[in-house]
């Protein structure tokens, strides 16, 4: 995984580019189409990416108490200051931030991870094709596999062997879980869609993982 914050930011920024000329021509009906990430949609998720790279450490306290630590409620105020009246000045405020390097913590490859999860919470179900580069779902794999974060992600893969079929991600022992870098990172991250791009004899005990974690 690249160990510098620089070149994380750099993928981050050329994630967002690549999401914000994905997104330039859908409508009204594909913005308002629920995402992979919860109740939200298409929209909605774009605008919780905006906050994101909008808040720094000291604004993102502040909100996190005003929540009273209701992780939930803070996303939710964040995200409604970033909808625009119209999906095209939520696409525009995206735009905006793609250059950003704030964050709330200095975890980059995390927020990296923020665009990366996020970017496939918006494409599968509009049925786009595009994915994040090899090496940037490798970096944000990599931490996924090395902490549990915002996402119980090490958690989730413990006793597992997780290996990539187009990268060089490996991580851990036991039952072989294989799939693309991504498919791999949007597991730990707890899409259960993905599991259905994984193969191997321990795919069985990571979707009933992540099963459970939802309920």
């Amino acid at each position: 995984m690249p160990d510098s914050r620089t070149a994380l930011w750099a993928m981050a920024q050329a994630e967002r580019a690549a999401l914000a000329d994905d997104l330039a021509d859908l409508t009204d009906e594909q913005w308002h189409r629920p995402s992979l990430c919860g109740s939200w949609t298409i929209e909605e998720v774009l605008a919780h990416l905006t906050a994101a790279a909008s808040t720094g450490r000291v604004r993102w306290a502040t909100s996190v108490l005003a929540a009273r630590f209701d992780f939930d409620e803070h996303n939710d105020r964040r995200k409604a200051d970033q909808l625009g009246r119209t999906p095209a000045e939520t696409l525009a405020r995206f735009t905006a931030i793609i250059p950003s390097t704030t964050a709330a913590s200095g975890h980059t490859a995390a927020w990296l991870g923020e665009v990366v999860v996020h970017a496939q919470d918006i494409r599968r179900p509009l049925g786009l094709n595009s994915a994040p580069t090899v090496e940037a779902a490798t970096a944000v794999a990599e931490f996924f596999a090395g902490r549990d974060f915002t996402v119980p992600s090490r958690t989730r893969t413990a006793g597992l062997c997780l290996a990539a079929s187009d990268g060089p991600f490996t991580h851990g022992t036991g039952p072989l879980v294989s799939g693309t870098t991504i498919a791999l990172t949007m597991a730990m991250a707890g899409r259960l869609d993905y599991c259905d791009d994984l193969s191997g004899p321990g795919v069985a005990r990571l979707r009933d993982r992540i099963t459970a974690d939802a309920n």
